[in-house]
Parts: C-alpha cells; structure tokens; sequence
C-alpha cells in the first residue's frame, strides 16, 4: 500500500469548533480507498496512529454499515456496498459510461447480442451503459433501470464477490420475491448458485428476470473507480447451454480491456 500520508488527507474548510476524532478516524479509512483497492488491519493502524484494537473497532462499525467489507481468505479490507449506493448519483457524472461505451460496441458487434455494464446497489442491480445490435429481434436496453440482483446474471456475479455476513445481511430472509416464475426464490438456492459463480467465472440468467431471455454476465476486478459486471443478454433460443463457456470468455477479454481503462 502506498502514499498514506496523514498530510495528504483533502480538508474542505477549517477545523470544526469541536472535533469529534472517531468520526474523523472513520472518514480518513474510507478516503485512503481513494487511493487503494484494500486495506490491512496494520495500514490503518499505522497510518491513523492508534492501537490496533481501536482501528479494529472503527472497521468493524464501517464494515456493519456495509461501507467496507472483509475478504475472509486474505483478511484485506475493501469498499463495501454502501459506498457504491451513495457514489452513484456521482457516477453518471464520472467518465465510466463513456469509457465504457467503446468496449460493450465491440463487444456488441462481435456477439450480435446486447450487452451492458452494470453495478450493484445494495440487492438491486443497475444497469450503467449499453450497446445493442442491429438485429431486429433483440433484448430491449435497460439502461437506468433497477432489477433485484437475485434474478439477474450481473446481480449473481456480483454478489459473489461478497462475504457470506454481507449475503446475509442483504437476505436475511430464506424467502426470496420471484420476477418470473424461473426466478431463485430461496437464499439457499442463491448461495448454492453463487458458490457455482464462484467456481465457474461467471454467473448465468436463464428467464430468471424477464420470460424469453437469458444472459451470461463476468464481474471485472474491483478498480478504483468502483465494481461492475459485463452482461450479454439474448433471446433465449439464442442462448442454448453449449453457447455460454464461448460467451463467457468474450466477456472476460472485454472486462479486461475495460479493467485497464477503468484502473
């Protein structure tokens, strides 16, 4: 981790009259994500100058309003899902779209399919930027739109991204609302289906949030400028079983070129 520096923290006015520090502790960790992918117990320690154990306690109140989460293998701290709900009313200001746009048209002409960015907020999905063919017969765009993640490919990968506590946090119920009648409609279910996701590389949507289409979505790696997924969508015929490895792996050269330009 680099340029932790206490005398780089961005100050937008004078002190306040009575400074709360904790509340200021807080808020420094969620800047130093500015400038890196993740965080380390002894990063934050460090870099606040206190014990470790009062660092543990801010992240542990960040990491249960959802504003960072843990990674349960390596212990590293990264943004959570609360940060992405309130940065995207910023992100439609933010260049991620248009950058964006370039690859999902190659992408498009290469699949004759339509294809989207999406990210997620909270359990809902949001769909960023698209591309569509030519084809008169096509998925319609959802650009804009809101789709609960469990019917959704890019809502799949992107949940397998998450700890089983923040899974469980966003269903903490077993019963899940169905869109369609194909929709998972258990927690049980979802999570069976997200350990596949995770295994695989990538999640599959088959009528799941609207009858007659299927999708195929890969999640890119987190950048600095948040976490998205890449999403084909096609009508279902066009989308038999044999077809999904080929069109994962479109996806996942595109979420690379993207990655790269995101990073």
């Amino acid at each position: 981790m680099q340029n932790l520096n206490m005398g780089q923290t961005p100050e937008a006015g004078p002190p306040p009259q009575y400074p709360i520090e904790s509340v200021d502790n807080a808020l420094k960790i969620l800047l130093l994500f500015g400038e890196n992918t993740e965080l380390r117990l002894t990063d934050v320690r460090q870099y606040l100058g206190v014990a470790s154990s009062t660092a543990h306690r801010l992240l542990a109140m960040l990491q249960w309003r959802g504003f960072v989460r843990q990674d349960p293998t390596l212990k590293v701290y990264r943004p959570g899902p609360a940060l992405t709900t309130i940065a995207f009313s910023i992100l439609q200001k933010m260049d991620v779209p248009r950058i964006a746009k370039p690859v999902l048209d190659e992408l498009t002409e290469r699949l004759g399919e339509t294809v989207h960015l999406g990210s997620l907020d909270g359990g809902r999905v949001r769909f960023l930027a698209v591309a569509e063919p030519a084809a008169a017969v096509r998925v319609a765009s959802r650009l804009g739109k809101q789709i609960p993640a469990h019917t959704t490919s890019t809502g799949k990968v992107l949940l397998a991204s998450l700890s089983a506590e923040e899974l469980y946090r966003l269903y903490p119920n077993e019963d899940l609302p169905p869109v369609t009648e194909r929709s998972i409609v258990s927690r049980a279910e979802l999570l069976r289906q997200i350990e596949r996701v995770r295994i695989d590389g990538f999640a599959v949507n088959r009528e799941e949030s609207e009858e007659g289409v299927g999708s195929v979505a890969v999640a890119l790696p987190f950048t600095g400028n948040g976490h998205y997924a890449l999403n084909m969508a096609a009508p279902i015929h066009r989308l038999p079983a044999g077809k999904v490895k080929s069109v994962a792996a479109e996806l996942k050269a595109a979420a690379e070129r993207l990655t790269q330009l995101l990073s």
